[in-house]
């Protein structure tokens, strides 16, 4: 065979395969599209832009805009696009640790909002509060920032300052924080008198039921009588977490049901074969997802008594999905249901006994924790 038979030949296979590649993309873009006026869309644009834009544009960042376009559009705070260095930081945070100034963030009706600052940080510390609005970054506007460049753009090396422009209520101020390294310890306890214990829980994360169980046992061996279990400004965290916390507080049976679009349904359930102690669970504005799941499942069985004011809704389940390059989408797949087959996103739970904490001490006067005190007296009726 000649020379020129064979480069023509694998010019003809390298065509081929372009053309085949280019017909299956087209159709997939077509079947998610819905047609094929959609497919040709995009392409258009992309073209467009390739040959007019003032400046040449890498293909890779109009891919990558065209899928935060894509998940952006969905309207959900929840659904967000991870750059490979947002995915990296993300699965540190789950982990136990990352650099940042320690504060939860959530959207409320499109405002960058505080869930819950964590326990022991520089915006705990500083007294940032569950409720705070976020309305700039470093005098940047956060008005149509996604929760994911906020987030990346509050996070940054240990030791570097940041300034958030927070309004409360009819107050705006500023706050400088400098940068730490967030060690995440997520369980925290003490026996309080008169035999109850107290377990304060500030998020879940891989480690949370394993240190929840061990001091859950100290506190046995110190001759717990009753619990006080602590959720407020608890942002929540991982599902599976939440449901391992649920099994020493909630009896046998179910625990939460996640229901995807297509009605298929996944039930989480406890093995507990009844509830020990008599126990009462503070709760906020600032408890959210998982530490609901914890505090929906514990009021639904009448295993515990919610005490506090009313918490945040976030009754949907995300998943991580990864994409090529470190990349992934982080992606509200389904809702979660309380054993009653409640929904809570967006309304949120109820408490059995509301008691809300004064707003502002005055001169010289430390806040007295009456949710707190309240819990005591309702757990100590309770001990037989």
């Amino acid at each position: 065979m000649s020379r020129r038979k064979i480069i023509f030949g694998a010019i003809a296979i390298v065509v081929a395969t372009v053309l085949l590649m280019s017909s299956l993309f087209v159709y997939l873009l077509q079947s998610t599209l819905g047609d094929a006026a959609g497919a040709i869309r995009l392409f258009r644009a992309m073209q467009i832009i390739k040959a007019r834009y003032v400046e040449d544009v890498p293909v890779d960042t109009l891919m990558t805009g065209a899928i935060k376009g894509m998940v952006n559009s969905l309207g959900d705070p929840h659904s967000i696009y991870m750059d490979a260095k947002m995915y990296k930081e993300f699965m540190i945070e789950t982990e136990g640790s990352f650099g940042g100034v320690g504060i939860v963030l959530g959207a409320k009706e499109k405002v960058l909002t505080v869930i819950s600052p964590i326990e022991g940080t520089p915006g705990e510390k500083a007294g940032i509060k569950s409720g705070d609005e976020i309305v700039k970054i470093d005098g940047q506007d956060t008005k149509g920032l996604a929760l994911d460049e906020a987030v990346s753009k509050i996070r940054g090396p240990e030791g570097t300052q940041v300034t958030l422009t927070i309004r409360r209520g009819q107050e705006v101020k500023d706050y400088t924080l400098t940068r730490s390294n967030i060690q995440i310890k997520t369980v925290s306890g003490k026996m309080l008198p008169d035999h109850i214990g107290y377990i304060r829980l500030s998020m879940f994360n891989e480690n949370t039921g394993s240190d929840l169980m061990k001091k859950y046992q100290e506190l046995e061996k110190e001759g717990m009588k009753a619990i006080v279990l602590d959720l407020r400004d608890n942002p929540g965290g991982l599902l599976d977490e939440s449901v391992k916390v649920a099994n020493k507080f909630v009896p046998k049976g179910p625990v939460v049901s996640v229901i995807t679009r297509d009605g298929r349904r996944d039930t989480s359930t406890s093995n507990l074969e009844a509830v020990k102690y008599p126990c009462v669970v503070l709760v906020n504005g600032g408890s959210a997802s998982a530490s609901e799941i914890v505090a929906g499942a514990i009021q639904d069985t009448g295993s515990g008594t919610l005490v506090g004011t009313k918490t945040y809704g976030k009754g949907s389940v995300q998943t991580l999905m990864r994409l090529d390059g470190g990349a992934a989408i982080k992606l509200t797949i389904a809702k979660y249901y309380t054993p009653n087959d409640r929904s809570i996103n967006g309304i949120g739970i109820e408490p059995d006994v509301k008691v809300e904490l004064p707003e502002h001490a005055q001169p010289g006067q430390e806040i007295k924790d009456i949710q707190l005190d309240k819990a005591v007296e309702i757990v100590k009726s309770k001990i037989q």
